[in-house]
């Protein structure tokens, strides 16, 4: 809770459903750069090992206190420790995940091949297409907040009734968390929930997808082997020791990891004050500048600062988990109201957004501005 009582304020006073700036930015990117410390770009891959071995070893730890110390438990206690392990080793895979999600933006070394090699491992592991991914997560740093061509989170229209009308109420609202935090992963990757529409069958596994253009095809059969390497061995797990003890051990985690991501990535770009923008208006920095950063706590530390560190990280993909608080900091005097920072406790911020952000449309008696605000 903010300054005064008031749920919608910030601690540094400001309220955070006041609209960001839609006109043109007064600075360029080139501005930006000029401001965040030359060090902030360098990729140390000494110390971005140092990270990743140590997510995995945090991984690896709970991984022997719940196989090894749970099965001990009275089982009346065994239904509270299952649960508290499924959460925090679904929040550590997400760690590594993230991780993974910066190999693909070269945000990890300055060699792309280790990048690609590293990274392709780690998502086939955790069941995500790693080059699929990388392509369409590129095209949408590229197009972010553009009605047309961004890549996911594409806003519905009232003409929408099924979402503007039948899902807009409590029970709707539910509902649509229900099926997002668990089905949206799996789904986006296989039939492009929330992505953009194509002509043709849109498919994070499907090589010839209109998402990828020719050059990408190959890789994309490579992510598809890596998948299924990831499923044989889960499956000879499942065969050696049980498909109940894989589910506890690995599913329920990666189920909780699954829903980190659409949870976090939704309030990455569903906030009232943040526009969309048709082909009329958009551009490229006012899309980036377009999403919001927020306090997850000390997840913000366990997801690698991409939570509080958002807004940083699409206007320069390339800088490192560990530069993009410095990054940030540097950055905000230039952005003024550009930048969007909200504090409001994450729980009750996703719950704003699931009723507050149904639809976009563009502001009564400016419908040909090309800028569209969400809407309930």
């Amino acid at each position: 809770m903010g300054a005064g009582g008031n749920m919608n304020v910030t601690n540094g006073g400001k309220n955070v459903l006041d609209r960001v700036p839609v006109k043109k930015t007064p600075f360029e990117i080139s501005d930006l750069k000029k401001a965040i410390p030359q060090h902030c770009f360098k990729r140390d891959l000494q110390r971005s090992l140092y990270y990743l071995f140590g997510d995995i070893a945090i991984c690896f730890t709970w991984y022997q206190l719940a196989s090894n110390c749970i099965p001990l438990l009275p089982t009346p206690l065994t239904y509270l420790a299952w649960p508290i392990y499924w959460f925090v080793q679904g929040s550590s895979f997400m760690g590594i995940w993230s991780i993974g999600h910066d190999l693909g933006h070269h945000a990890f070394s300055e060699y792309q091949w280790l990048d690609d090699a590293i990274g392709f491992v780690a998502h086939s592991a955790f069941l995500t297409p790693y080059f699929s991914f990388k392509y369409s997560h590129r095209s949408h740093h590229a197009h972010t907040n553009s009605m047309e061509y961004d890549e996911v989170w594409i806003p519905k229209r009232k003409a929408d009734t099924f979402y503007s009308e039948i899902l807009n109420n409590p029970l709707g609202n539910l509902f649509m968390t229900f099926v997002r935090l668990l089905l949206s992963f799996p789904m986006y990757f296989t039939f492009n929930i929330h992505g953009r529409p194509y002509n043709g069958f849109a498919s994070h596994f499907y090589p010839n997808s209109p998402i990828f253009n020719d050059s990408e095809r190959k890789q994309i059969w490579l992510s598809d082997a890596g998948m299924a390497v990831a499923f044989y061995v889960l499956y000879k797990i499942a065969s050696a020791t049980s498909f109940t003890w894989l589910f506890c051990i690995y599913g329920a985690p990666l189920l909780v990891m699954n829903a980190h991501f659409i949870f976090f990535t939704f309030l990455h770009h569903s906030h009232p004050s943040l526009a969309h923008f048709d082909s009329r208006e958009w551009d490229w920095i006012r899309g980036a500048l377009s999403t919001v950063d927020r306090d997850y706590g000390i997840l913000n530390h366990v997801f690698h600062d991409v939570t509080c560190s958002h807004v940083v990280h699409h206007l320069i993909s390339t800088i490192p988990h560990y530069h993009t608080m410095e990054a940030t900091k540097a950055v905000k005097p230039i952005l003024g109201d550009y930048y969007k920072y909200d504090d409001t406790p994450i729980l009750e911020a996703f719950w704003r957004e699931t009723k507050n952000c149904i639809y976009v449309e563009p502001d009564e008696g400016d419908e040909d501005s090309g800028v569209y605000w969400f809407r309930k």
